[in-house]
């Protein structure tokens, strides 16, 4: 996907281990087409999957990772990216919170507890801050992680073990005001916020993106309300930038790119739901 990102260099060499064919081109057919995965259910202290997505409070530590806790003053933007694209074997992961990060040794165990393989990459430094990279794959297959509710585990794990580590970046991420040690500095204006798109990309897939507030589970969300159309989404990129979530879904409809009612309908579904974050599915 030509997504923006900061170059950070080549990875080292992964291996991944019992490396499987894909059967399909879709990571999504269908309806939400989950892996047969088990229902998540994490270590209280982390958070659990099971219809909608619950994280626990993060209380201030006595001790950070690989750091010492920071006045909220100048709090940088928290950067979790979550790439489908950029790697064939594997799903890579990257996470920035201007130069406050160590190794995120805690943060790659807690990933492992998830039941997956964590390499870490190259790690560098601009002037938005340290760039710290990972290369995801499930420990069941060696295979990339595809499964939605699984992406949506690991990007709350990520951003738990932040605020845990680093309560100050509560206040810059929308999870902060129901469990991070502050509240979020600011409130994002729903319809303002929520921005959708579609574009042609090729003759046999569109490029679908996606820009609202953030909120748990927004992954699995978007995936099913998408699927629900009987669009298939092959690949993508998410994106939570502090209080916002960017996605970019590369999709299509029958193998083909989607026609202009149907990208309509597609942009008019999705900006319905995230524009009423408190709607019942039964009212749809």
């Amino acid at each position: 996907m030509a997504v923006p990102m900061v170059s950070c260099g080549m990875y080292t060499s992964l291996k991944v281990i019992e490396r499987q064919p894909i059967s399909s081109p879709s990571f999504f057919n269908g309806s939400l087409a989950l892996n047969p995965v088990q229902r998540l259910y994490i270590t209280p202290k982390r958070l659990a999957l099971s219809g909608s997505t619950i994280i626990p409070k993060a209380s201030a530590p006595t001790a950070v990772e690989d750091g010492s806790a920071q006045e909220t003053s100048a709090v940088p933007t928290p950067k979790v990216i979550i790439d489908l694209d950029s790697d064939p074997d594997a799903t890579i992961v990257e996470v920035t919170f201007g130069d406050r990060l160590g190794a995120l040794l805690d943060t790659m165990n807690a990933l492992k507890n998830l039941g997956l393989n964590v390499v870490k990459g190259n790690v560098c430094l601009d002037s938005s801050g340290k760039h710290n990279k990972f290369a995801i794959t499930k420990a069941s297959t060696g295979r990339k992680v595809d499964d939605p509710e699984l992406l949506e585990a690991i990007r709350l794990t990520i951003i738990n073990n932040m605020m845990e580590y680093h309560p100050e970046s509560s206040s810059r991420f929308a999870m902060g005001e129901a469990f991070g040690a502050f509240q979020p500095y600011q409130k994002i204006d729903v319809d303002i916020a929520t921005h959708i798109h579609v574009y042609d990309d090729g003759p046999e897939r569109s490029l679908l993106c996606v820009e609202s507030a953030d909120r748990p589970g927004l992954i699995v969300d978007l995936v099913k309300i998408i699927t629900d159309i009987n669009v298939d989404v092959i690949s993508g990129e998410f994106d939570t930038e502090g209080l916002l979530a960017k996605a970019k879904f590369h999709v299509s409809y029958k193998g083909k790119v989607l026609i202009k009612p149907l990208q309509q309908v597609v942009a008019n579904s999705l900006r319905y739901f995230l524009r009423r974050p408190t709607t019942e599915d039964a009212s749809f």
